[in-house]
């Protein structure tokens, strides 16, 4: 048996989330149904009040009866107290059910929880864009087709499917006896033979590796498995993003890119894979005062801009800073012949200026291990190097000083 947090707006959908409880209890588990009302009192007696909500982050609804003010408080302490009653073993799943306010609310609360802890949402929203709902974790949203707004024939078959599914959820065994350690790696399209040959290296010593697309969504769902504290190493070879963050294109993670590693405390092998470009959409999108700098047509859809000296002297400093600031191992490897496909020799952001920035700025600001290759950055003597260094790096815990070959 286990139990199930039915979370709600009580003072509003109160009856809706009681039927969702007695429906998880029917089908023999527990329900506790938490109130995060921010208005009137609760139509229902919950299990734990919003006053146990708001004590776990120490905070109190403000006085005045603004509704957004409100929303934003319960959101903020929401996420402190399902992760108090996750980590004491009290819940083994949430669900809520919500329009706008309540969906901002229950959703909070469930992206602090684990990857693989069941989270389903039933919203007025799910049919929409639900990112900023959604955000890195693996919550389930789910149609409530009509408002959340008393029992009908269609509301109620939507809730108790919901029921029926989050009980499902928490009934779910997962075999984890034979679970390899976990590696996560960065990549782009140019640099997919590098961090394929690299995968299949590090699965060959017994790891399983988890390989994320840099596309901005990309690297925050990589940022946030390697907070998670599931990951044992990292291999950020494709930090792209951060020149998008820098130049404010279109696949920026955000300024937290490369804090994850840090904050977790893992052995880490970085390197620029692709720092040279910079994403756009379709041509005519572009900015206009960009005009004049080197572009390149990947697909109708994407414009490459290839950054420039000054930009790669930045983006080298934040690359050494995001790395000494990590207290476990971590070594920096440059391929010094290219940083991705097309900016090997003869191809068209083949830029040596640019380059030898990004390199010095590394080389002056990194206090960690600087490991240089006379290679472009798929070769297989690269691939081989970045493999084997992170293994040294979770083996031992140890780096030495700069080295090149």
């Amino acid at each position: 048996m286990a139990t199930i947090a039915v979370i709600g707006t009580l003072d509003s959908k109160g009856h809706e989330h009681a039927f969702v409880a007695e429906e998880i209890r029917k089908r023999g588990h527990q329900a506790i149904l938490v109130d995060a009302g921010t208005l009137g009192d609760p139509q229902v007696k919950p299990d734990r009040t919003r006053d146990d909500v708001l004590k776990a982050a120490a905070l109190q609804l403000p006085e005045i009866e603004d509704r957004g003010q409100r929303v934003g408080v319960m959101a903020e302490a929401l996420p402190l107290f399902l992760t108090q009653l996750v980590e004491g073993g009290e819940i083994d799943g949430v669900i809520s059910l919500g329009g706008g306010g309540g969906t901002a609310i229950a959703t909070a609360g469930m992206r602090a929880l684990p990857v693989g802890f069941p989270k389903l949402m039933v919203s007025t929203l799910a049919s929409g864009n639900t990112a900023h709902y959604v955000g890195t974790k693996d919550i389930v949203m789910m149609p409530s087709i009509v408002d959340v707004a008393g029992l009908n024939r269609i509301s109620r078959m939507v809730f108790a499917r919901a029921a029926g599914a989050i009980c499902g959820m928490v009934e779910t065994e997962i075999d984890e006896k034979e679970a390899k350690p976990l590696i996560v790696a960065s990549m782009f399209g140019n640099t997919t033979d590098l961090v394929n040959m690299a995968k299949d290296l590090l699965e060959e010593e017994g790891y399983e590796v988890l390989v994320f697309h840099a596309t901005g969504t990309g690297g925050k769902t990589m940022e946030s498995l390697i907070e998670s504290g599931m990951v044992s190493g990292v291999l950020d070879l494709t930090t792209t993003e951060w020149a998008d963050e820098l130049v404010g294109a279109t696949l920026s993670a955000g300024p937290e890119r490369m804090d994850a590693m840090t904050k977790a405390g893992i052995p880490a092998v970085v390197a620029p894979g692709c720092l040279d470009m910079a994403n756009y959409g379709e041509r005519e999108s572009v900015p206009k005062e960009l005009e004049g700098r080197n572009f390149y047509i990947h697909n109708p859809q994407v414009t490459l801009m290839r950054t420039n000296a000054d930009e790669c002297a930045k983006l080298g400093k934040i690359m050494a800073e995001k790395a000494n600031a990590n207290d476990a191992p971590v070594s920096i490897m440059m391929p010094k012949k290219a940083i991705s496909v097309i900016s090997a020799e003869g191809q068209p952001f083949h830029d040596v200026e640019a380059d030898d920035a990004l390199f010095c700025a590394i080389r002056e600001n990194a206090n960690v291990e600087v490991c240089e290759f006379d290679e472009e950055i798929n070769s297989p003597a690269f691939a081989q190097a970045c493999a084997a260094k992170l293994l040294e790096l979770m083996k031992t815990g140890q780096t030495g000083g700069s080295t090149q070959s």
